[in-house]
């Protein structure tokens, strides 16, 4: 399998060199890694010249700045492998995730897309992990179509298939995604049917600083208009991406998500919420209203009775 990393950059010529030589030091080389530069003001570009001197190293150097979006869609034109890895220039892998990673590609044939546990350093630290197993996550349409489910992590954790992005990317609404661009990876990787797995191991270096949107994120938490502008943006680019690839709810939707449901290992209690939710306000026909939550409780109780139930 051929492997890309896109490495997005915006004036981060202070970090830069370290996410590059993260990417150039694994254990298992990269067969290719894009450096997208969004117009730097700084001395990002005289950095990223000492890189391209490395055989397996590319620049998009882009003349206008557009945001994040942009570079993911300016990278993915320019890349040519068969799994695509996201870096943000101020994160770092570590040594050994490239090759753990097309470990678990090879182990779990049907994995679409990737993410991982990272470690946060620099002005917050700690481990954050989602779960502390390799998790089958299935799939997530429904649930991602009727009430947004977000399955993912922060972007420098991605990683999917080409078939899976070649059906996302390029997405045109580039202003609206400056930042938080891994929004349209992670809801557009479930919405176009990505099984997604998870990755335990902690294999990405998470920078906090001023800089950064996770340093900000209190503040984002408690900004109502800012919540209120990213589920407008949301429901945008869900019907973007279905309309792109003639996907809608199904008829049957009781039916549907208990089969989608059902795709998932080890479900947790907040999954059954969820569906739940959406057959109970979504579906329309009684008839299947009634069934699909009598069949969705029956699921629950024998995953609870063989101890498949995740916390």
């Amino acid at each position: 399998m051929k492997t890309t990393c896109l490495i997005n950059n915006y004036n981060y010529a202070n970090f830069l060199p370290e996410a590059v030589n993260s990417a150039l030091n694994q254990t298992v080389s990269f067969d290719e890694i894009i450096i997208v530069d969004d117009a730097s003001t700084d001395s990002s570009a005289e950095v990223i010249n000492t890189f391209t001197k490395e055989t397996n190293v590319k620049s998009v150097l882009k003349e206008k700045n557009q945001g994040q979006l942009s570079s993911f869609n300016e990278g993915f034109l320019a890349a040519t492998g068969d799994i695509i890895f996201f870096l943000d220039a101020d994160d770092i892998y570590e040594r050994e995730y490239l090759e753990n990673a097309l470990k678990f590609y090879q182990r779990y044939q049907e994995c679409d897309f990737l993410f991982c546990a990272y470690e946060k350093f620099g002005v917050a630290e700690g481990i954050f992990q989602e779960y502390n197993f390799d998790a089958d996550l299935g799939y997530s349409v429904i649930k991602t179509l009727c009430v947004g489910e977000w399955i993912g992590s922060i972007t420098s954790t991605l990683s999917m298939r080409r078939e899976i992005l070649q059906k996302i990317l390029p997405i045109p609404y580039t202003e609206d995604y400056r930042v938080r661009a891994d929004d349209c990876l992670i809801w557009g990787a479930s919405v176009v049917g990505a099984k997604k797995f998870y990755m335990s191991r902690s294999s990405v270096l998470y920078r906090i600083h001023k800089n950064n949107n996770f340093y900000n994120d209190k503040s984002l938490d408690i900004n109502t208009s800012f919540e209120y502008q990213r589920l407008f943006k949301r429901s945008t680019l869900l019907n973007y991406i279905s309309q792109k690839n003639s996907i809608s709810i199904p008829l049957f939707l009781a039916y549907t998500s208990l089969q989608e449901l059902k795709t998932i290992s080890c479900p947790t209690k907040k999954d059954f919420r969820l569906y739940l939710k959406i057959i109970f306000i979504l579906e329309k026909n009684i008839y299947w209203k009634l069934k699909g939550i009598f069949l969705l409780f029956m699921h629950f109780f024998k995953l609870s009775m063989t101890r498949k139930l995740a916390i």
